[in-house]
């Protein structure tokens, strides 16, 4: 289960609107912090990660809906590298997906800022397809949903996923994403073709009240 891989952006300093909101969140720039969901664990990627994490993703099953990841493990290296000091800047958060079975990484979810004030932010997941099915992809992507709207201080966050990936696009409905449109041959995958994609969305309000109202409901004994 997956979506497509994010490219990398640039960044200007932080409006003043929101500001102190978003103070709260200050230090991830410094440090990713370790999310611990049901299934899951999300951590900083670190370079050590791209010699396990490149066969996953780079497995025919996977690759179909991604954009290409980089192809060796120096170039995968050197993405996870970039990816730390896209968040120095304050412009990208990149997460290992660590099952809480084992110690090591079965996939990844990153979120990159789409205006500067990262108020709109653009998520992807990538995932092992030995690990597909398990709830994998929902646990990390409430996890990251939960520190976009709150560390990150962002308002709405986009996803693409493309439209042939079944499989991606009822998780992310699961999440309680918006269907927004279709995103026509914006996919190029790693043999060059091209495909559509659905483009998702939550806002932060929506977000809110879906969580407040999943906790209200875990309250009532049956």
């Amino acid at each position: 289960m997956h979506e497509t891989a994010l490219p990398l952006t640039s960044s200007s300093p932080l409006p003043s609107r929101d500001r102190d909101e978003r103070s709260i969140g200050r230090s991830w720039r410094d440090q990713l912090p370790l999310l611990e969901g049901r299934r899951v664990s999300l951590r900083e990627l670190a370079p050590s990660d791209a010699a396990t994490l490149l066969p996953l993703l780079g497995a025919p099953e996977v690759a179909r809906f991604l954009s290409p990841p980089p192809q060796s493990l120096e170039r995968f290296t050197g993405f996870i590298e970039a990816t730390l000091n896209e968040r120095r800047g304050g412009r990208y958060a990149g997460f290992a997906i660590v099952p809480h079975e084992t110690r090591r990484p079965v996939g990844l979810v990153q979120i990159r800022q789409l205006d500067p004030s990262f108020g709109t932010a653009e998520w992807g997941v990538a995932l092992g397809a030995e690990w597909w099915g398990r709830g994998f992809f929902v646990d990390a992507g409430q996890l990251l949903l939960d520190f976009a709207f709150t560390d990150l201080g962002t308002f709405r966050v986009e996803a693409r996923v493309a439209a042939r990936n079944a499989r991606g696009n009822r998780a992310v409905e699961k999440l309680g994403a918006v269907a927004e449109g279709l995103l026509r041959g914006s996919l190029v995958v790693a043999d060059g073709s091209r495909h559509d994609q659905v483009l998702w969305s939550w806002l932060k309000e929506d977000w809110r009240r879906a969580r407040a109202a999943e906790t209200e409901a875990s309250t009532w004994v049956h």
